[in-house]
């Protein structure tokens, strides 16, 4: 019997129930447990986001990233002069960047570059299995980080990390997520191009251009471009220079990735890979040669401007007076000025190494391996001495070619004086055209000279010494030295702005102030002498006679003015130079009196330039403006005024006669244009001075040991500093037209007897030519000088209790003629009292100050 179908179905049976609840439960518990494993996760994920997103850096930083850049140096012609960096790159735009360039380091990369969002998970999931099966085949390679140039920008701009970390990677992604969201693709390709190292120093591609090829990125080929984007995987390991083969395999790489990206046609590619690998070696740029204490000047200046962060990393292009031509004949003149007094004074200083019998026995070997002395110079070769009978030969290696000579008859006959020579000695030698060598040595002495335009105070040519590798302490800024006689001329200035006449004659006769017996250098007198003479001859009993006439105040603040010194002691000993100053302090101080009575600040810098070209700093000092009133232009001379055009004249045309006829004599000799100077020679012989200047120019020259000790009897201002500024000069005037010194308004040239020549001097209207008149009672020099005239109540006891600005200051001065009256002078002198001769260059009484 068949159940009905109206009837209901019977119930399930109570061992059914339990298993489908049983079922629901488990439905229900996975349910639950993934939807908390999903939340988990979840959290999980937004917690180590905002863990490792925290702390990323700003990439607003990189909206106005400029990295640090190399700063330049110009000569005042527009050459480069030196490059100031502490990594060396060049920064140039995007645009600037030649495509061949951009799409080898594309290649190279991240070929994905343009459109990719900062991260290349393609490049990564290949990475990654690289990376597991180097794992599991043991081959401990490094793994690969399949970074985007995107994560590099970010890794080396803003992370500054090189660990390859999980963490790391990811911040890294991170952060070039948001670059990509930030910059262009442009601008993040022109960071990448310009921040990343590339070997031998060189940062960003420019820079390695001319490191590697010595070209710019426009000259570079497809191989040699190909070069450089190979260089970011690992810089010292493909090397070029250290690992020529790697190198070209890593090169030849990179062409295949170009020509596989369309970079440049695949067959172009191929015809790359045949060009030889021949990197060009450029070194980085030094400062040109001869210029280095220039330079340095100007980096001390930019610092104190700016800082040194700025300084070395700010791109600067800075713009200076250098003349370079003027600046390589200074040089090369002192060097020969030092050497010539080296030879004569110094002797031979003997070897400057040795040569064992196991080194002699592959001399050639040993010679390429053995390091000049610093301070040779780029003429002399090191060299070694193979035999010394029957007259010493030497051996040199250059080029890796051995060369042999032998020296010169006068170089063995000076070396035997002091220092015979054995074989193996190690010596400096210059060849000669002859096959001769000559024997060199690096001279103890030491000297400086500095050359400064007379109106703007723009230096021109600055040499602090021998040789800057040798000793980089810059004998023209920092050396202080005492000047001599070449301070008496701001003595004499002082004097015509006290309307005294050139012809005025002040009594040159014994002066005694206890223990302090100031004498002339010839130990004579000539009783009353002209102002002319005095200069012109340097006599230092007038010169003191003169300041105590003005009072020490006068003199100082005349001295203060020009520039030569910040203070000085209120003694007469300071009127003959016993105060201390630099070489480029007594250029600014004549340059006062060359253009016409305007102090001048001595300057280095012209402009200096941003990166982007603006002018941010002009030098302001000594400018004169330029205006037109009723149609005619009038010049606005701001510079502070000295001295009067008409007494910076007079002093002008006094001192044209001490090179003409006076003391300094040899400073002319063959210059027929107007020049006026001083010489200068401090006690004992410690300082040798000449200062001079022509209507535009103005140089000084300074000799003498960097520890004072004396330089030699007679040894003075005039024979040896003259010479040298004769040819700096000289130099000068070869490059400039001719001009005369300019006579202002209200002065008569008029010829006289000075009573021992027959000079031409300068005259105000209130002056009559060759006349003296009475000053005080003792300006006709008829009458004896009073304590209160001389200012003796301020002289000490003794010189011994003379105050001093440094150790090295001894107090007494002279400035002298080499001991005779030059053959010029006329024969029928006044003849001077008979005296005792002492020697000068023993020091004693001769005085305080300045010598000659």
């Amino acid at each position: 019997m068949k159940r009905s179908p109206m009837l209901p179905d019977s119930p399930p049976s109570p061992s059914q129930k339990p298993r489908f609840r049983r079922w629901r439960f488990l439905l229900g518990a996975a349910l639950g447990i993934g939807t908390f494993g999903v939340s988990a996760v979840i959290l999980t994920g937004v917690g180590l986001y905002a863990h490792l997103s925290a702390n990323l850096p700003s990439v607003d930083a990189l909206q106005h990233y400029k990295p640090p850049v190399v700063s330049r140096l110009y000569t005042a012609d527009d050459q480069l002069m030196a490059e100031l960096s502490h990594e060396r790159r060049i920064y140039v735009p995007i645009r600037a960047i030649p495509p061949l360039v951009r799409n080898a380091f594309i290649a190279a990369e991240d070929q994905n570059f343009y459109s990719h969002g900062g991260v290349d998970p393609l490049a990564m999931l290949r990475a990654g299995v690289t990376d597991i099966f180097s794992i599991l085949t043991h081959q401990g390679k490094r793994p690969l980080g399949a970074s985007t140039i995107t994560q590099q920008v970010a890794k080396v701009m803003l992370l500054n990390n090189n660990s390859l970390t999980i963490e790391r990677k990811v911040r890294e992604a991170l952060l070039a997520m948001r670059i990509e969201h930030t910059l262009s693709k442009d601008r993040i390709l022109e960071i990448y191009l310009n921040g990343i190292y590339l070997g031998n120093g060189a940062y960003g591609v420019e820079a390695a251009a001319q490191t590697y090829f010595n070209k710019t990125l426009d000259q570079l080929s497809d191989a040699e471009a190909a070069m450089l984007a190979s260089m970011p995987k690992s810089p010292s390991n493909y090397n070029p220079f250290l690992h020529p083969k790697a190198a070209m395999w890593r090169r030849n790489w990179v062409l295949d990735r170009m020509g596989e990206t369309h970079a440049i046609p695949a067959d172009e590619a191929q015809q790359a890979k045949q060009d030889p690998l021949v990197p060009q070696g450029q070194v980085r740029f030094g400062p040109l040669a001869g210029s280095e204490w220039f330079a340095a000047e100007v980096r001390r200046q930019l610092t104190s401007l700016y800082n040194e962060e700025q300084t070395t990393e700010g791109g600067l292009d800075v713009h200076t007076s250098l003349d370079p031509h003027l600046q390589q004949v200074s040089t090369k003149l002192l060097r020969e000025g030092l050497m010539a007094y080296a030879r004569t004074h110094e002797g031979w200083h003997g070897a400057v190494g040795h040569l064992d019998g196991d080194a002699m026995a592959d001399w050639q070997g040993s010679m390429a391996r053995q390091k000049n002395p610093a301070g040779m110079l780029s003429t002399w070769r090191l060299a070694v001495v193979l035999s010394t009978t029957p007259a010493p030969r030497v051996g040199w290696v250059k080029a890796h070619e051995a060369h042999t000579a032998t020296l010169r008859k006068t170089d063995e006959t000076w070396s035997r004086r002091t220092h015979p020579l054995q074989t193996g000695d190690l010596v400096m030698i210059e060849p000669q055209d002859d096959g001769s060598a000559a024997l060199e040595q690096i001279p103890q002495v030491e000297g400086a000279t500095v050359t400064l335009d007379a109106h703007t105070g723009r230096v021109l040519a600055l040499v602090g010494g021998w040789s800057f590798q040798q000793s980089q302490f810059n004998r023209v800024t920092q050396a202080q030295r005492q000047p001599g006689s070449s301070f008496k001329p701001l003595v004499y200035l002082a004097a015509m702005e006290r309307d005294i006449s050139p012809s005025e004659t002040f009594d040159d006769s014994p002066i005694s102030f206890g223990d302090w017996k100031p004498q002339n250098y010839e130990h004579d007198n000539w009783g009353p002498t002209t102002l002319h003479d005095a200069l012109r001859e340097s006599r230092n009993l007038v010169t003191i006679r003169v300041a105590a006439h003005l009072g020490m105040k006068a003199v100082s603040d005349m001295a203060v003015r020009s520039g030569m010194v910040d203070n000085m002691p209120p003694y007469l000993p300071a009127a003959l130079g016993a105060v201390e100053t630099t070489v480029l302090r007594e250029a600014g101080a004549y340059a006062a009196i060359a253009n016409g009575g305007h102090s001048i600040t001595p300057s280095l810098i012209d402009y200096i330039q941003n990166p982007d070209g603006t002018i941010i700093w002009r030098n302001q000092a000594n400018r004169r403006t330029v205006t037109t009133e009723n149609g005619m232009p009038v010049i606005h001379d701001g510079r502070p005024v000295l001295a009067s055009p008409q007494s910076a004249f007079q002093i002008t045309t006094m001192m044209r006669d001490v090179i003409a006829r006076g003391t300094g004599v040899r400073a002319g000799v063959g210059i027929d244009r107007p020049i006026a100077g001083k010489t200068g020679t401090s006690q004992d012989y410690h300082d040798a001075w000449f200062a001079g200047f022509s209507p535009d120019t103005v140089t000084v020259v300074w000799i003498g040991y960097d520890a004072p000790r004396s330089l030699g009897k007679n040894e003075t201002g005039g024979h040896l500093a003259g010479p040298i500024w004769n040819g700096i000069m000289k130099a000068v005037f070869a490059t400039r037209p001719r001009l005369e010194f300019p006579a202002p308004d209200g002065i008569t040239l008029a010829e006289y007897d000075t009573g021992r020549i027959r000079a031409t001097d300068a005259f105000k209207p209130n002056q009559i030519p060759g006349a003296s008149v009475p000053l005080h009672g003792f300006g006709a020099g008829t009458q004896a000088l009073t304590a209160a005239d001389t200012g003796a109540d301020m002289i000490p006891d003794s010189e011994t209790d003379m105050p001093s600005s440094s150790p090295s200051s001894n107090g007494t001065i002279t400035d002298p003629l080499d001991g005779t009256m030059p053959s010029h002078a006329p024969a029928s002198l006044p003849a001077a009292p008979p005296q005792e001769k002492a020697n000068p260059a023993e020091g004693g009484d001769i005085g305080v100050g300045g010598l000659y």
